[in-house]
């Protein structure tokens, strides 16, 4: 029996769903810092852990005492801002990571100095 158009229409659709259900489901969300938080010290805190491009990482804080900065290599290295670069400062910020690496920096002063930050590598 001959599958119709709008049969193989709708199989396709449904391939579609399934693959793009399946690339969500393998996201994962990880807490920086675990129980503590984003806070000092945490620049280790990537360490043993497997991220993927698409995994969300969560930055808990109290706002106006942190925030959260999406640098580069240098910005990361230097502790400084580039310019343009995002910061964010809700205390529950969600941050999808991409492949490669992902670099993270509080930067108030003297924080970012301490090891707040983070480096993410996702395959």
């Amino acid at each position: 029996m001959a599958m119709g158009r709008g049969s193989a229409c709708a199989w396709a659709l449904l391939l579609c769903f399934f693959v793009l259900h399946s690339e969500i489901a393998r996201a994962a969300t990880y807490t920086v810092g675990d129980a503590n938080g984003w806070t000092f010290n945490t620049v280790g805190w990537p360490k043993g852990k497997n991220f993927k491009a698409g995994d969300t990482l969560v930055f808990n804080y109290y706002p106006g005492a942190h925030n959260v900065v999406v640098v580069n290599k240098e910005g990361y290295d230097n502790c400084r801002t580039p310019k343009g670069a995002k910061v964010y400062e809700s205390g529950k910020d969600q941050i999808k990571i991409g492949r490669g690496q992902n670099y993270f920096i509080c930067n108030y002063p003297g924080h970012c100095e301490s090891a707040m930050k983070i480096a993410v590598n996702a395959a």
